[in-house]
């Protein structure tokens, strides 16, 4: 059973860049038109020399828009939404009915 695992590592990496570059939109593939990295990773999948270079090479960059690709945590008394949404509730409690009991 163990012999077979390098073949079904291979067989799962062949997969997952084929269905990640087929589900990739055209305008973000990078280096070569879509359907060229396509036949690389098909052909050159058994040796892994296709779908490495889809990871490396083709796949597009982490979206991060600004942002830090990585979020640190914030306290919630440091969290201007979290604030914001505690404003909303205190709100809405005031403005309804006193206390009832």
């Amino acid at each position: 059973m163990l012999r077979y695992l390098p073949f079904l590592l291979i067989l799962a990496l062949w997969i997952y860049a084929f269905i990640d570059c087929l589900n990739t939109p055209e305008n973000e593939v990078r280096g070569m038109p879509k359907m060229a990295w396509v036949f690389v990773i098909l052909l050159f999948g058994e040796v892994l020399v296709g779908p490495v270079a889809w990871l490396v090479a083709g796949r597009p960059r982490a979206r991060t828009h600004g942002r830090p690709a990585r979020r640190e945590w914030v306290a919630p008394d440091d969290n201007p939404e979290f604030l914001r949404s505690l404003k909303k509730d205190d709100d809405t409690d005031q403005g309804g009915e006193g206390p009832k009991g």
